[in-house]
């Protein structure tokens, strides 16, 4: 049984990878103010960025649907990892080595079974990269170099060969350690009549990264017309390799992709290769399957989803590739970004075009794409004789609902006029204006109609998210409410700047915050040791000692969350957060006593009275105090 990694190695860890750098390695990030960096969330989708990082805390946290959390989090939740293979991972990438309780340094077996597996692949990436310069893989080389590649190219790419015999990949990482159970699982073995054999045998190897450069999975290209299977044939489906959700590329394209606000999308492993030597280095591919909704979630968070950004497809110029550009209209409306199709002269793909035309044929085809709405209604358009009247009605009819699926108005006005010219229809623009117009129509109304059947109630506007969690219990937070408006800030300046608030703030007790979620994270803040005692554990400890994980998303909101002042966060607003919160109080423990002196009536014992009377009047000096000396009353 693996020990348990020992806690001083953990803090080691998390504080040596910078959060942002982990988080921008799956999406695009940019400045939200206040030192915080914002994107789109990639637990759920969505349009707005709502999803912050804190590299100064170390925290992220999405105000959509609130997750949030440190590095080791985040890492958890994107790649489904259980912690100890976070940890794993993170210390490989920072070059710590890490120690177990029950068994000092970590020997591979007590590593998780992701971190095996990946380590599996990294090493058979190693082996074929290896034989790919042996005898037997001459036809390889001969198949790279006629498209192209010369060796500094496939060393780029990782390419290697899978030598032809039964068990070589096999027997090697036998001998690194793995058992059979792993190679079986990783996809990079089979299960033959005597046990694992290879499954890639006499094949080009393409290794097949995730978003951080790990290899997950492989693409091997048939070479030998003896070979029975198919053309290509990828590793099935693993604990580490979904083909819905890899793009083939990514891991070099990604920057490019964020910093150009642009990717091409292409159709294979060398398309990639050859758009990426001309000089496209955003071009990704997808791994065996059609481009859909995943990717389309992978590529949104690389370009911030804003209208500014470009999505290409390249498709073969064949029936088959125009089905398949019009499989991506379906799915185009799912960006912000322009989306356009570029088909190479003569049906070429981007490597059968460099190999013609050299690298400035790859470019001029990406430069040269068309919006994919108009290839759209082109290719409908095309497939009818319009010279006819029957021909104009028959495409009408076809290409108008594309038309109408438009959602920008305005730009549905523009491709039915587009439309129009296309059919013939010069002295009477306004008729498939007009048809285009009452699709739209009717596809609205459908829409809300279904609507109620498929929506659930929203929560109400006011509550925020924490309260709609359930727990802790106690009465709904209120953000209207300018008792808790205030506790909340009061508790957002605890958290990002405890130097304002302290020494004042660790006086306050729990019943000076009203909203039962805010008093349990006050209580966490005293059993972290309170503001004054903040340093550079001092978040991690809060979140830390927090009851349950409901307790520790409101301090990581809490903590991530910008103040809602315009103003500087300086010791004067602090101070005013500080007053306010225990005006607050005094103002209520006065209507309580007031109400005890009601109670008591004029016959009441007159020491009794006297000491409620009392009372009263210390508070309403006090109240008075805070509202004239401010900060100097506390």
């Amino acid at each position: 049984m693996a020990g348990k990694i020992r806690d001083e190695d953990v803090k080691a860890v998390r504080d040596a990878v910078p959060i942002d750098a982990v988080v921008s390695e799956y999406l695009q990030l940019r400045p939200a103010g206040g030192g915080n960096l914002k994107g789109l969330c990639p637990f759920h989708d969505e349009k707005t960025p709502s999803f912050q990082v804190s590299p100064s805390k170390g925290l992220f946290y999405c105000f959509g649907c609130q997750e949030g959390g440190d590095t080791l989090d985040f890492v958890m939740k994107v790649d489904h990892l259980s912690f100890a293979e976070t940890v794993e991972r993170l210390a490989a990438q920072a070059g710590i080595t890490l120690r177990y309780d029950e068994g000092g340094y970590a020997p591979g077996r007590q590593q998780g079974e992701r971190t095996r597996l990946v380590e599996a692949h990294k090493i058979a990436a190693e082996f074929y990269t290896a034989q790919l310069d042996g005898a037997e893989a001459e036809i390889g080389r001969k198949f790279l170099a006629g498209r192209g590649f010369d060796q500094a190219a496939a060393a780029h790419f990782g390419v290697g060969y899978a030598p032809a015999g039964w068990d070589h990949l096999v027997r090697f990482l036998r001998g690194k350690g793995f058992t059979d159970k792993e190679l079986l699982t990783s996809g990079l073995a089979s299960e033959g009549r005597r046990g694992p054999i290879d499954r890639f045998r006499g094949r080009l190897m393409w290794p097949i990264r995730d978003i951080t450069g790990e290899v997950i999975g492989f693409g091997a290209r048939k070479l030998r017309d003896d070979d029975n299977g198919p053309k290509y044939l990828n590793t099935p489906e693993t604990p580490l390799y979904k083909k819905s959700h890899v793009l083939y590329g990514i891991d070099l394209a990604k920057k490019d992709i964020g910093k150009t606000g642009r990717a091409v999308v292409v159709e294979g492993y060398t398309d990639v290769m050859a758009c990426h030597l001309a000089g496209v280095t955003t071009a990704i591919a997808t791994c065996g399957t059609a481009f859909g909704e995943d990717h389309i979630k992978i590529l949104r968070r690389m370009l911030m989803d804003n209208s500014r950004t470009k999505v290409i497809f390249t498709f073969d110029g064949d029936a088959a590739g125009q089905r398949a550009a019009l499989r991506a209209f379906e799915d185009d409306q799912k960006f912000a970004a322009h989306t356009s199709i570029a088909v190479g002269p003569g049906g070429m793909d981007p490597c059968e075009l460099r190999l013609a035309q050299g690298d400035e044929g790859v470019r001029q085809l990406v430069e040269r794409s068309t919006p994919l709405f108009e290839f759209a209604i082109r290719s409908v358009v095309s497939k009818h004789e319009v010279d006819s009247p029957e021909g104009q009605a028959a495409a009408l009819e076809e290409a108008a609902p594309i038309v109408a699926q438009i959602k920008d108005a305005s730009v549905r006005h523009k491709y039915a006029v587009m439309l129009s010219g296309l059919l013939g229809y010069v002295t009477d623009n306004e008729f498939a204006v007009r048809r285009v117009g009452q699709l739209a129509r009717w596809q609205r109304e459908r829409g809300h109609k279904r609507a109620p059947a498929r929506t659930a109630p929203a929560p109400p506007p006011q509550a925020p998210a924490s309260a709609r969690r359930g727990a802790p219990s106690g009465p709904r937070l209120d953000l209207r409410s300018p008792a808790h408006r205030v506790e909340r800030e009061l508790l957002k300046l605890a958290l990002q700047y405890p130097h304002l608030v302290a020494p004042a703030f660790d006086a306050y007790g729990e019943d000076e915050f009203t909203g039962r979620p805010y008093a349990v994270v006050r209580r966490a803040i005293a059993d972290a040791g309170g503001v004054a005692a903040a340093d550079d554990g001092y978040l991690a400890r809060v979140r830390d000692v927090a009851p349950d994980d409901t307790v520790r998303a409101l301090v990581t909101e809490l903590a991530v969350e910008p103040p809602i002042t315009r103003r500087a966060v300086d010791p004067l607003y602090a101070g005013e957060q500080l007053v306010a919160v225990r005006l607050q109080a005094v103002e209520r423990r006065i209507a309580e006593v007031r109400a005890d002196l009601a109670r008591l009536g004029p016959r009441a014992d007159a020491a009794a009275l006297a000491a409620v009377q009392n009372e009263l009047w210390a508070l309403q000096q006090y109240g008075q105090r805070l509202r004239e000396q401010g900060v100097g009353a506390l």
